[in-house]
């Protein structure tokens, strides 16, 4: 799908009944976060849908793995619950990655969650498989769904988590290696991967709120940029 394209559905999607005065389904003083695990429906398994895997994984932590169900007003799937005095949402968008900020903008909308609580979960093509890292806001760096996140959220102040699937080699595209699967032996990393990548979700979920912080991006084009990596 080419970006003009996806950008005209977009504009469409986006400009549906479903308005900011839908948002009041949660208490005000609750904090929020939503958790977002980009993919492509139908394509479980794969590297791009990597963000979706992980996602899944932090789910069985908090073993409400169970409760995944359909939102036709989000074009997604969500659980919704509240852990630490937190109100969770995680969300697996059924649209294509081109277009998945439609779903994730109005998840925050029905939900009241601001674009700085809203934590995204991608595949990385320069990080090797077995590498993770947060990247706190900043540009899409080249990935479509992040892109198209930045594009209706209307800001890049959303952090990240990065989760490396590597870049291809030899004659294979960069879209035939995204649309491909683990290999058996980069699958015993992905393992361990997905451990660590619920590990670090978790202590960034949990965390003092960002507003508290000098260091929190104060929004639109002027978020920061810095990146932590992992130890792994």
């Amino acid at each position: 799908m080419g970006r003009f394209l996806s950008r005209m559905i977009t504009r469409i999607l986006l400009s549906g009944p479903f308005t900011p005065g839908m948002s009041a389904e949660v208490e005000s003083h609750t904090r929020r976060r939503l958790v977002v695990g980009l993919g492509n429906p139908a394509m479980e398994g794969t590297r791009h849908n990597v963000g979706m895997t992980v996602l899944g994984a932090l789910a069985a932590r908090l073993s409400i793995d169970d409760r995944w169900h359909g939102d036709k007003c989000v074009a997604g799937e969500v659980i919704v619950s509240e852990i630490q005095n937190t109100h969770v949402v995680l969300l697996r968008p059924k649209l294509p990655m081109n277009i998945s900020g439609v779903s994730v903008a109005k998840a925050a909308v029905k939900y009241a969650i601001k674009p700085e609580d809203i934590l995204l979960i991608h595949d990385e093509l320069d990080k090797p498989v077995g590498k993770i890292a947060i990247k706190h806001g900043g540009s899409a760096r080249g990935h479509n769904g992040v892109r198209s996140c930045v594009d209706c959220l209307r800001t890049d102040v959303m952090p990240r988590l990065r989760v490396g699937i590597g870049r291809p080699t030899g004659n294979t595209s960069i879209r035939g290696h995204v649309l491909s699967r683990f290999s058996s032996e980069e699958q015993k990393v992905l393992d361990s991967v997905l451990i660590q990548s619920v590990d670090l979700l978790l202590s960034q979920l949990f965390k003092q709120d960002p507003q508290q912080s000098s260091s929190s991006p104060a929004g639109g084009r002027q978020a920061a940029r810095r990146e932590q990596d992992s130890s792994n």
